[in-house]
């Protein structure tokens, strides 16, 4: 076998004409192929050679008439045209298939299997060998002109995708609420991806009008790859039956992760490089997610103290328990859209009684501290809330049941440590009052609780002021105030005072404990004698005094003679009152609390010098 390399065909002194290859002044390229590239050697040259059979063919070489080998550079042969006898394959002739760049790299080798060869056969061979090179070169360029070409186009997409990106971010982060976000999101992303199917998965604030996004549900979050994404905080890539990929990328935050991008499209439209992208995309939206929500819980702060504050400067501005109450029920039903709202206060008998309502027939409705959902705060001290009564049920309510409402929010009113009252708000719809509701009410019950004690504590002042320590009746300044008040709008009426017989001689035989216990009795005998529109009052020592508006002398003798026997039934050891009485009337020409008294005490007077345990009119 005789091996000529390009060297001898070149420097030989065999006058074969042929015509040398003319080198371009300027190449695009430079580069080689590189030895280790063995398989994509082999496989240019079987299409290089495969490229110059077809050629060879219109212009009809003698080499086509011959076997023609094309081998490895190691001799193993790759391709074989015609019929080799083993006579020829010992006669061969071999024309190297060097690289470009080095004339000493072999790449293949062109084999002619025939015994008796010319210099004008070998020439064609040494041809061949170079068209064969030229060809394995050009298709090599062409292959490094498309990867070069992909590149680019790789690069110029990558880099129309930053800026896409960019404006999109820029995008998400003007918005400054959830919703809008959401909106953005979906918006860019069906545009970025047209022919990709995506959904949203939310762990919160998933009520949305638009379908694709949808609650993110955690059971069996090994075998969904969505909770996977979700709890791992990686993107999930798989590939179905169908060829279809489908990505799970979730959208983090810098706090926490809020959801997964759903993904799903054709495998030949996939580029692993987009992964990336997707992740900068799912990333930036849980950014700006991130911080809409950061801002809207701020703006909810912000007008939850507002709210707090005007509520709190309100309510202190009574201090009237009735007027608390009231505004309590009409401010609770306007911030959380109510339909119903309840307060109830822990009374003297431990029930909570209904002290302020929107409903008519609850006022004054008492209940065990056992009972509902205000027994069960009670128990606990803790604020609930609950989302479809009707489906739960956990304990009866009558609030519940007739009105029909399916929520309830409810908090504790506290004193100390100690439960004194219970919140209770109501609406006919299911799932109505948010976490942030519940929240708030547990707020502002500390707030009412506070007023309504400020407001209680300021009626027990106010009482203690008003009435005797010792009687429970009145104080002689609140009667003077009342009947002067009454005198400016009431047509008549009439004054009763009552004086205790022998009182000092009580005193000193039974003691002053045993008189006290009389003139309690004997209070409580004129409490029972009198209206409540009446007024009593201790007017000083042992005499009280019982103010009757609108009532004229003889009605208020009856009254006065009332008392007086019902002191002799109930009084032990049995003691006797002397009544005096006076009255007013718009047609007296001096209308005052003094002259009102004075002729009261003037009867009173006149009694006691009758023998005592009579009535005078004065």
């Amino acid at each position: 076998m005789t091996r000529i390399s390009d060297s001898q065909w070149k420097n030989g002194s065999n006058s074969v004409t042929h015509s040398k290859l003319q080198q371009p002044n300027r190449q695009l390229f430079h580069g080689d192929i590189h030895e280790e590239d063995e398989s994509e050697i082999n496989e240019l040259l079987k299409e290089s050679f495969q490229q110059w059979l077809d050629e060879t063919q219109h212009a009809h070489s003698p080499l086509l008439h011959y076997s023609l080998e094309l081998c490895r550079a190691d001799g193993q042969p790759l391709l074989i045209t015609g019929q080799v006898s083993p006579a020829e394959t010992h006669s061969a002739i071999e024309i190297p298939i060097t690289s470009r760049s080095d004339d000493t790299q072999l790449l293949g080798l062109l084999r002619l299997n025939k015994q008796d060869t010319s210099e004008e056969l070998i020439a064609l061979l040494h041809a061949a060998a170079l068209h064969i090179k030229q060809i394995f070169y050009h298709r090599y360029d062409m292959d490094q002109v498309a990867q070069l070409l992909m590149h680019h186009q790789r690069r110029t997409r990558d880099e129309n995708n930053r800026d896409i990106l960019f404006l999109v971010a820029k995008r998400l982060h003007d918005q400054n609420d959830v919703s809008s976000v959401l909106q953005v999101l979906l918006e860019d992303f069906a545009h970025l991806y047209p022919h990709a199917e995506f959904q949203l998965y939310l762990s919160q604030d998933h009520v949305n009008v638009d379908p694709r996004v949808k609650p993110l549900l955690l059971r069996h979050a090994m075998e969904d790859m969505n909770a996977k994404a979700f709890l791992t905080g990686q993107p999930n890539q798989m590939e179905d039956e169908q060829g279809k990929i489908k990505l799970a990328v979730p959208m983090c935050g810098k706090q926490a992760v809020y959801g997964v991008l759903s993904i799903g499209m054709q495998s030949e439209r996939w580029d692993e490089s987009e992964l990336d992208e997707l992740i900068m995309l799912a990333d930036t939206a849980g950014s700006a997610f991130e911080n809409a929500k950061l801002f809207e819980q701020s703006n909810l702060l912000i007008s939850e103290l507002q709210l707090i504050n005007e509520l709190t400067k309100r309510l202190n501005q009574s201090l009237r328990l009735s007027e608390v109450f009231e505004f309590a029920v009409s401010e609770l039903l306007s911030i959380f859209k109510g339909d119903y709202c309840n307060i109830l206060q822990l009374n003297n008998d431990d029930k909570f009684q209904v002290v302020a309502s929107n409903l008519p027939h609850e006022a004054n409705e008492s209940y065990s501290t056992r009972y509902g959902f205000c027994g069960m705060v009670y128990s606990t001290k803790e604020p609930l809330i609950i989302a479809d009564y009707w489906s739960t049920r956990i304990v009866d309510s009558k609030l519940m049941d007739a009105t029909g409402s399916r929520s309830l929010i409810a908090a504790p009113l506290m004193a100390g440590q100690d439960v004194v009252g219970v919140i209770m708000v109501s609406h006919q719809n299911a799932n109505y009052f948010s976490y942030e509701n519940y929240k708030l009410l547990q707020v502002l019950s500390t707030h009412i609780g506070l007023a309504i004690s400020n407001a209680s504590l300021h009626a027990e002042v106010r009482r203690m002021v008003i009435t005797d320590n010792l009687t429970g009746l009145y104080a002689r300044h609140y009667l003077n105030e009342n009947i002067q008040s009454k005198q400016r709008k009431d047509p008549c009426g009439s004054l009763v005072l009552v004086d205790i017989d022998h009182f000092k001689k009580v005193n000193d035989t039974y003691g002053h404990l045993h008189g006290d216990s009389i003139l309690v009795t004997v209070s409580e005998v004129i409490r029972a004698c009198i209206r409540d529109s009446d007024i009593a009052a201790r007017w000083g020592g042992e005499e009280l005094a019982v103010y009757l508006p609108k009532i004229r002398t003889a009605q208020a003798y009856r009254i006065a003679e009332r008392i007086r026997s019902m002191v002799e039934l109930h009084t032990t050891p049995v003691v006797t009152v002397s009544c005096g009485l006076s009255e007013w009337t718009f047609e007296d020409e001096k209308i005052s609390v003094e002259s009102l008294f004075n002729k009261a005490d003037m009867a009173l007077y006149e009694a006691k010098k009758k023998g005592r345990n009579c009535i005078v009119i004065g």
